[in-house]
């Protein structure tokens, strides 16, 4: 895993449907996300914020709202994040809300395919993200990002990162899944994305879900988190715009970042969702800071590792 590692914030709200998120990395940056990572040994240097356009907070226009705006944005993200990952050091996004995905992921794609790697994607998420303009109940598009990287969406943002489609849904995983639309249920079926919704996290564990994600890693692999701060439980989390009860507990989603870390192979991380403006005291930043405390090696395990 790298131990350099550059901020990024990306404050907006653009493809959200409750405004907040755009306050997300400062939150994240009060919550001590820097001083934290340094503490485990980490060389951090934090970018400051992209700048992209405003909110103008308008209605969608042909299943999507604020397009034009979405695809600014997420052309700042892929730069930014691209520009990191070819001075070999491990981009962290904060974001800001899930559509900026479409940027940050695009540009670790296009690094894979210039450096002849392979891509794992874990989507951390209570949403699939897997809607289109035809699917869609809100036009939102943070509720897209997972379809266009996998080549279903606006021209505009499938070009972002410079290949059509930038993902195979064979190299994605999504863990926490607990609220999907029905169309978009029968879509992420005949695309084949693997998907260890919570019933199959309630049946078989986490550790169960996380060892069949992380499966067939290899020292050619770059791993990719996309974490969505809904992906937790509210009632331990309930900063975020889009709240769905039913989540990974505590020590779940710990266990799901512990694992992540063993593998080594952590390589660009997207911070996504937190709303301060719906927090309680920014303790969801707090928490999302010790959670990615253990993606980079904070551990409560007493036995030695193997």
């Amino acid at each position: 895993m790298t131990r350099a590692v550059t901020l990024i914030g990306a404050p907006t709200d653009i493809g959200a449907g409750a405004r907040g998120a755009s306050m997300g990395p400062e939150a994240l940056r009060v919550a001590g996300l820097a001083e934290a990572l340094r503490g485990h040994g980490v060389d951090v240097l934090d970018r400051g914020n992209l700048v992209g356009p405003a909110n103008p907070w308008l209605p969608p226009e042909g299943g999507y709202r604020h397009l034009a705006e979405v695809v600014a944005w997420n052309r700042a993200v892929h730069d930014a994040v691209h520009a990191e990952l070819d001075g070999g050091r491990m981009p962290i996004l904060l974001g800001g809300d899930h559509c900026l995905a479409i940027g940050s992921i695009g540009a670790v794609a296009r690094h894979c395919r210039e450096r002849g790697r392979r891509l794992r994607v874990l989507w951390l998420d209570a949403h699939a993200d897997f809607n289109t303009s035809v699917l869609t109940p809100s036009g939102n598009i943070h509720g897209m990002p997972v379809a266009c990287l996998c080549g279903h969406g606006p021209q505009a943002l499938l070009e972002i990162g410079g290949h059509v489609p930038a993902l195979n849904p064979k190299w994605i995983r999504e863990i926490g899944i607990r609220s999907v639309d029905p169309g978009e249920k029968r879509f992420v079926h005949e695309q084949g994305l693997d998907v260890f919704d919570m019933r199959y996290i309630d049946e078989m564990g986490m550790r169960h879900a996380m060892e069949l994600a992380l499966a067939t890693l290899d020292a050619n692999t770059h791993l990719h988190v996309s974490f969505d701060v809904d992906f937790l439980d509210p009632d331990i989390a309930p900063g975020v715009g889009t709240t769905v009860p039913g989540g990974p507990t505590y020590r779940e989603a710990q266990l799901c970042m512990e694992m992540i870390a063993d593998t080594g192979r952590l390589a660009s991380l997207d911070v996504m969702e937190l709303n301060p403006a719906l927090d309680v005291r920014n303790r969801t930043a707090a928490l999302a800071v010790d959670l990615i405390e253990s993606l980079f090696g904070k551990s409560t395990l007493m036995r030695e590792r193997g």
